[in-house]
């Protein structure tokens, strides 16, 4: 019976007490992330912007919620971003009616990219090759949360495909971009793959990576956010042995007030929401932090939240199992060597 009033999605009642049980642990990680963000966030979660002129990022769903806060951030450091989204003139229309001319002063760039759609990354990536011969920092940023079972055209589980997958292939096809930027640079490069305390609550699941089994919303959305985890920490392993002035982080923006939440109960309480979620402003803090603090020099593969380096899941420390999944990936992607062409 308290199963049947007990769920995070609208559409998704647990089954059996395991779900039951996983979405008590989802509900314990936002608490917690919600007292962190009440309290040590009220000293911590704070960012100084600099001028970075000469700076190029590129940045994924960047068009509303917590990437256009980035975006706006961004422009403020006077940087030139070029915005990967899914429709570029609902884009347009959403940046330019919520960020002054004073700010964009046509220093964003628009181009599609699709990241549940292999096929739309490479292209946008060699659009992006084509224009910029350095990039100083790729922030991850496009994502879902919560969405009944769909596979993608590369035959992907939906939010495994979107927040993770696309994002690996991008981070691969890029990187020459990047080390030549932290080449002529005396700082590293940045990737910034954006997190979730959800990948507490992840796992990886060989057997049935893309759910053909088993799917719960939740669960998938969790075990997303643990890879892109994994994969900051490997990435920024395989960087330093290989001597690439590239460095990675995953901020953990905090539970915060945006659409990305229509699909869970907690999505139709308005108030609830505005009380104790962070505002998109506030999320994209520790995202800035995590892109250009100079605190961070060198120290990277950390996970990040209120703007302070914190630990990360067990299962996202142990190199054994990061190194796993990250070949895994570059497997089901046909990546012969990451980062080389």
């Amino acid at each position: 019976m308290l199963m049947s009033f007990f769920t995070l999605f609208k559409s998704s009642t647990p089954k059996n007490f395991s779900e039951f049980l996983f979405e008590i642990k989802f509900i314990y990680y936002g608490l917690k992330s919600n007292i962190s963000d009440a309290t040590i966030g009220k000293y911590y979660n704070r960012i100084s912007l600099f001028k970075q002129t000469s700076k190029v990022c590129v940045l994924t769903g960047g068009n509303r919620g917590i990437g256009l806060q980035i975006l706006k951030k961004l422009l403020q450091c006077e940087m030139t971003v070029i915005l990967g989204v899914r429709n570029i003139d609902a884009a347009k229309k959403s940046v330019e009616s919520s960020i002054d001319n004073s700010l964009l002063m046509n220093r964003v760039i628009y181009e599609k990219c699709d990241t549940s759609d292999m096929n739309s990354v490479r292209e946008f990536a060699s659009r992006v090759q084509e224009r910029c011969k350095n990039i100083s920092l790729l922030i991850n940023n496009a994502g879902i949360m919560g969405i009944p079972y769909v596979r993608t055209k590369d035959n992907f589980e939906s939010q495994m495909a979107i927040n993770y997958l696309g994002h690996f292939l991008l981070t691969h096809l890029l990187m020459p971009q990047l080390i030549a930027a932290g080449n002529d640079s005396n700082v590293n490069s940045r990737i910034i793959n954006v997190s979730s305390c959800a990948h507490f609550a992840g796992k990886i699941n060989y057997d049935d990576f893309n759910c053909e089994k088993y799917y719960h919303m939740g669960e998938a959305y969790a075990d997303s956010k643990l890879a892109q985890m994994m994969f900051t920490r490997y990435s920024e392993k395989i960087c330093k042995e290989k001597g690439w002035k590239v460095s990675s982080f995953a901020p953990h923006p905090g539970v915060v007030d945006t659409e990305i939440f229509q699909n869970s109960v907690i999505g139709s309480f308005k108030l609830i929401r505005r009380i104790f979620m962070k505002t998109p402003e506030q999320g994209a803090r520790s995202i800035i932090y995590a892109a250009i603090s100079t605190e961070l020099e060198k120290k990277g593969g950390i996970y990040i939240t209120n703007c302070r380096p914190t630990t990360a899941s067990k299962i996202a420390r142990n190199d054994v199992n990061c190194k796993k999944f990250f070949e895994f990936s570059c497997e089901i992607l046909k990546i012969k060597e990451f980062g080389i062409k």
